[in-house]
């Protein structure tokens, strides 16, 4: 694992992590800047996790304790937030469930909210979180994720990236592709004109360049 620098550090929330991995400029917008706007995407989303995302309450499935809204920390990774769902099976197996309103996108971003979830549960209770799921409501399936080494390292080196974002005040350079037509900031974020004027920098810079 890697070296932690967060040990007792302010925490950030589970959920930065989400947001980091799609994009670190959003994510500092949101946790640096304290900006966030919605769109059909993000209402859709508010509207689906509506009954995880309610007070605190516990119920019993066929002999499955499920508790929603439950609260998790890691003072190890400076993480703070909330499981939309970690049930509680007979044989002592906790499994993170969380509601995603589409359905599996190519990027890592919603396995490591899951997986950042599964470490702030294995520090609280002393247990070993091997799996949970994510329920895709666009495809109405749960996908399971597994909790590798590998995603275990991801976590840990996001977590401290983060840590490191929110330190140095600084704005990240946008990401502009294909995943900015669809983001609830890009009237904020302004993707293609902050990358014009850096290629435009970068073009005078190369124009009174001596060459050797």
């Amino acid at each position: 694992m890697n070296e932690l620098k967060n040990e007792g550090a302010e925490p950030i929330a589970v959920s930065a992590l989400n947001q980091y991995a799609y994009c670190p400029r959003r994510c500092a917008l949101i946790f640096m800047d304290g900006e966030f706007t919605d769109n059909i995407h993000t209402q859709r989303g508010t509207a689906e996790h509506d009954r995880a995302d309610q007070t605190f309450h516990v119920c019993d499935v066929e002999g499955v304790r499920l508790e929603y809204a439950l609260p998790v920390w890691s003072r190890r990774l400076g993480l703070s937030g909330r499981c939309d769902v970690v049930e509680f099976h007979p044989a002592g197996m906790v499994y993170p469930v969380e509601y995603k309103h589409g359905k599996k996108q190519k990027w890592l971003n919603d396995d490591l909210q899951l997986a950042a979830q599964a470490l702030c549960l294995e520090e609280i209770l002393n247990v070993t979180v091997s799996c949970g799921a994510i329920f895709h409501k666009g495809s109405m399936h749960r996908r399971e994720v597994e909790f590798t080494l590998e995603l275990r390292r991801q976590v840990e080196e996001t977590a401290n990236a983060i840590h490191e974002l929110l330190a140095s005040g600084c704005l990240p350079p946008p990401i502009n592709n294909q995943r900015c037509p669809e983001c609830s900031l890009k009237n904020i974020c302004l993707p293609s004109v902050v990358a014009d004027k850096g290629r435009n920098r970068r073009a005078v810079r190369e124009l009174f360049e001596v060459k050797p």
